[in-house]
């Protein structure tokens, strides 16, 4: 499938992408609902910049991208026949898990044992309280993804053979604005730039070891093969995003909606997840922070990812991405 051109479709005056023209390099872009594009390089007069340079200056660059955004004589191109390419390249990606309460909930009581002497609404009630408490306690899931497992947000994914149960979860995506190391809560929305959608595919059959199940989980395995997180299409500013705590995550498989749930089922929401990795790591500007995934993932549908399936997803105001999956053994 030739990779799709983007839609401007997003919240706010304008939101940041990397595209292409065919047989071009991809350049840092400044869109427009209007669906024109701006070449960031030329306008700003900085042959050499990229995509995370715009986040590496962001209190600097964001004055100057509303300029440029009202500017009817810049060199405005369309949108149309473009290639979207992943919006910024991480130097390092933070992946929540286990963070949307009602997903953890269903998963839970659908691979109790057998054996389980509760009813289904006594497993929900004790799991939906401990789901409580941790959010209570302060104590997000986190894990470290890698920068070479991104993708563009039209790009085909391929299924590598030794997957079995490859499954998706779509996620809201943070980008960082500015080095962030032991910040609070409070101020730790000060250090995101934008959002962005992202989808962070999981082998389930790999998350735990075989040979030694008391080491537990190996997200290497599982999350990180070339591909496995299409990222995009495009960073809309932190500022164009009224409240990131209350939008909708819409994943359709094939044109059947698994996915549909509002980021309120969060658990722990941007400011304590950002801060709460700035607590053992230094954020970098341009660093994502993926915030889990809601319910509705193959695992709880009983339908996993297999060759051909299109994945389409989208969150209130950041557009929408599209991605075919292809069986590695079909891979051109």
């Amino acid at each position: 499938m030739k990779p799709a051109a983007a839609s401007a479709s997003f919240s706010g005056p304008f939101a940041l992408g990397v595209l292409s023209a065919s047989d071009q390099a991809p350049f840092p872009g400044l869109v427009i609902p209007e669906g024109r594009v701006l070449d960031l390089r030329t306008a700003l007069g900085e042959p050499d910049l990229t995509a995370r340079g715009i986040y590496d200056r962001w209190d600097e660059m964001l004055p100057r991208l509303h300029a440029l955004a009202a500017d009817e004589t810049a060199d405005w191109r369309p949108l149309e026949h473009l290639r979207a390419h992943a919006p910024v390249e991480p130097r390092q990606v933070f992946q929540s898990g286990a963070n949307y309460r009602q997903h953890v909930i269903d998963l839970e009581v659908a691979h109790r044992s057998p054996d389980d002497p509760r009813t289904v609404e006594e497993a929900r009630a004790e799991i939906a309280a401990v789901m409580d408490r941790r959010a209570a306690e302060d104590l997000p899931y986190v894990f470290i993804g890698l920068p070479s497992a991104i993708t563009g947000p039209f790009d085909d994914v391929v299924l590598p053979d030794w997957a079995e149960q490859p499954d998706w979860e779509l996620e809201l995506a943070a980008v960082i604005a500015r080095p962030a190391y032991r910040v609070t809560v409070t101020e730790a929305l000060e250090y995101v730039a934008g959002y962005t959608i992202a989808n962070d595919l999981t082998d389930r059959a790999t998350v735990f070891r075989r040979d030694m199940k008391a080491i537990g989980t190996d997200w290497l395995r599982c999350k990180n093969a070339p591909g496995f997180t299409p990222l995009g299409p495009w960073i809309v500013p932190a500022e164009s995003i009224a409240d990131p705590g209350d939008l909708r995550v819409t994943l359709k498989l094939n044109g059947e909606t698994m996915q549909d749930e509002s980021t309120k089922d969060m658990l722990f929401g941007i400011a304590r997840l950002v801060s709460y990795i700035s607590q053992t790591s230094r954020l970098l500007p341009g660093d994502l922070v993926l915030t889990g995934s809601p319910a509705g993932n193959g695992m709880h549908w009983g339908r996993l990812l297999r060759d051909g399936d299109v994945m389409e997803g989208s969150i209130t105001g950041l557009g929408v991405q599209r991605t075919r999956c292809v069986g590695e053994g079909t891979a051109s």
